[in-house]
């Protein structure tokens, strides 16, 4: 597949990023520029002046209160895109506007609409509660992957490969051995996939930080909301432990691993990743254990995926590849990023 789905919400970046000064991003191919106002709201905009395209980001361009001024020739821009200053004239040609994005902040993120802003609609954009809640504590991330956003997808939602590229961190033989279950909510636009591993060895990156050890029951429950947004729900407990009728489950450890899969061109992506837990929420050993380890883990997707980039860019056209049982979140997904982008 080619191209991204467009008329879609997009994780730009985290709101702990943007300040009271320029900060830009490519998203689908689409230098954009976005700052926070001195009210505190995010604004986005194109990263080019109308005059001659210098990249407003780019120094000497500044800002200056809530304006941005084109360090180029002077062009000078309000929060909302619209053109306040030119140079050698008191008057504004009508053009001299740069088209805002909807922006949305939600859930420690930056959401950015690509498409026609009438469409944006932000009841659209899927929810991760977990990275606010005073019941959780979040550690979180990017990384950029030279990597059609594509193959990011394809590895969250097969985690057999966990077993061979992390372990020794994540991954156990459980993993790869135990079969999934896959379903497909077309109306919704989610694919969830579900691993329950009733018996399992304890990783590495559970035992150090619920204190967990031997064998454990390990669940791992995965939604994902084409284009952007995969959720992994991960349960730690005792062999044997199950949760409680009414949904309490006192005796487990919750994980919440979140994913925002934003392409930034054609093959590159940017790989954010969060992990929110519900226990040792004030203990900050626990914090940099998991934020270390977690990066670790990303890298070495990282760095699979940069190698598969390649060959996949030299493949001949039509080069079959083969899918088994444990593709169908994957195989579900691309499907649903296709119909996306025919969509659009």
């Amino acid at each position: 597949m080619t191209g991204f789905p467009r008329d879609q919400w997009y994780v730009a970046a985290y709101g702990s990023e943007i300040e009271h000064d320029l900060f830009t991003r490519t998203i689908c191919g689409e230098p954009i520029l976005f700052w926070r106002t001195r009210d505190g709201a995010v604004t986005a905009m194109p990263d080019r002046c109308v005059h001659r395209r210098f990249p407003l980001s780019q120094k000497p361009s500044r800002l200056v209160d809530d304006q941005v001024v084109c360090g180029y020739h002077g062009f000078t821009y309000d929060a909302s895109g619209k053109c306040v200053a030119v140079p050698g004239q008191t008057r504004i040609p009508r053009t001299a506007r740069l088209l805002p994005y909807p922006v949305v902040e939600q859930d420690s993120f930056v959401w950015v609409f690509i498409g026609d802003p009438a469409n944006a609609d932000a009841s659209r954009i899927p929810r991760a509660p977990w990275l606010v809640s005073p019941d959780y504590t979040t550690v979180a991330g990017m990384e950029p992957l030279n990597a059609r956003y594509e193959l990011l997808v394809d590895n969250l939602l097969d985690l057999s490969h966990e077993t061979y590229l992390h372990g020794g961190y994540i991954g156990t033989p459980e993993v790869a051995s135990t079969p999934i279950t896959t379903e497909v909510d077309e109306d919704a636009g989610i694919v969830y996939v579900s691993r329950h591993m009733d018996d399992a060895e304890c990783p590495p990156f559970y035992a150090k930080s619920t204190g967990l050890q031997g064998r454990i029951a390990r669940w791992q429950d995965i939604e994902y909301t084409p284009p952007c947004l995969y959720k992994l729900h991960s349960r730690i407990a005792p062999v044997g432990s199950v949760p409680n009728p009414d949904g309490t489950d006192p005796d487990a450890f919750h994980v919440e691993v979140v994913y925002a899969i934003t392409p930034e061109t054609e093959s590159s992506t940017h790989d954010f990743w969060c992990v929110a837990r519900d226990f040792a929420l004030g203990d900050e050993e626990v914090s940099a254990f998991l934020a270390e380890n977690n990066r670790t883990v990303v890298m070495q997707d990282v760095v699979a995926l940069n190698v598969l980039e390649q060959v996949i860019a030299k493949e001949p056209d039509g080069y079959q590849e083969l899918s088994i049982n444990i593709d169908t979140g994957g195989l579900a997904a691309r499907r649903m990023l296709q119909r996306l982008c025919e969509k659009a």
